[in-house]
């Protein structure tokens, strides 16, 4: 079961695929506006809701959210209900806080995986905010026949140092609660690709977490989209919702690389 490594168990690999800077930070300035973004974030998407009704509809598989570091599921309502609009069977994770891989978090989400890909009789698609797609990336890999596709928000699976995380010092915080670090996976960079399409949503202006650290190579079934977006306010940003439901729009077995509709291209920055 994946979390982000703490420092004490952090091994830098001797090359990474995607070449990353080691002790790359989010620039102090995207740090200090992260709530002032986030209050834009919301802003913006109350006044595109009209906008976001002309999303893709779902077919009403489920879906798992999963929150942050540190937040639980009063975060994820905004985005919970705007899928469940879709027509989307929309879960919490509801694991309470999420303090990092705690002996009930990991068993927890095993469990919720097993759960709601039985009750439905088919796959379900992960949405993990932060740490949560760190999670959702480790529950594909454990259950890749139960997992129909995973979507992440800003999260740093592929860090090379703690540093390119500013929420390092609050995961250090839980780590005495947490599985014992043996149990701890691999770094991602020394794993193949997530055996499930994967689509990894990353901002240049993320203060919490290096944009480089949230995204891997583009490949078959995978892909890393940017968004203009604080980390703060990726669940409420409105660009951020509309490439969720184009991506879980996408018949099961099917998928293609995420292209803006018309009209929208230009919200859209060019991907690294």
């Amino acid at each position: 079961m994946s979390a982000v490594p703490s420092d004490e168990v952090f091994e830098v690999p001797a090359a990474s695929p995607l070449h990353l800077v080691r002790g790359s930070a989010p620039g102090l300035f995207w740090y200090l506006t992260e709530p002032t973004r986030c209050a834009l974030d919301v802003s913006e998407f109350v006044a595109t809701r009209s906008m976001l009704k002309g999303a893709p509809a779902g077919d009403g598989h489920p879906v798992l959210v999963f929150p942050g570091l540190g937040a639980a599921d009063s975060s994820t309502v905004m985005l919970r209900r705007f899928l469940s609009g879709l027509g989307y069977q929309v879960h919490r994770w509801g694991l309470g806080r999420n303090i990092g891989p705690t002996r009930r978090a990991v068993d927890g989400m095993h469990a919720l995986v097993k759960k709601v890909s039985d009750d439905f009789g088919g796959p379900v698609s992960i949405v993990g905010w932060s740490l949560g797609g760190i999670f959702a990336r480790e529950m594909a890999r454990d259950h890749p026949h139960r997992v129909r596709q995973v979507i992440t928000l800003g999260s740093p699976y592929n860090m090379s140092d703690p540093v390119q995380s500013r929420a390092m010092p609050a995961f250090a915080l839980f780590s005495r609660l947490h599985i014992p670090r043996e149990e701890f996976p691999p770094l991602e960079s020394t794993r193949p690709p997530i055996p499930v399409p994967a689509t990894s949503i990353y901002s240049k202006t993320d203060g919490i977490v290096s944009w480089e650290s949230c995204i891997e190579e583009s490949g078959p079934r995978r892909e890393n989209v940017q968004v203009s977006s604080s980390h703060l306010g990726y669940g409420f940003n409105s660009t951020v919702l509309w490439v969720v439901a184009d991506r879980l729009a996408q018949a099961e077995g099917t998928w293609a690389p995420f292209a803006a509709p018309p009209g929208m291209a230009g919200l859209y920055p060019r991907a690294a």
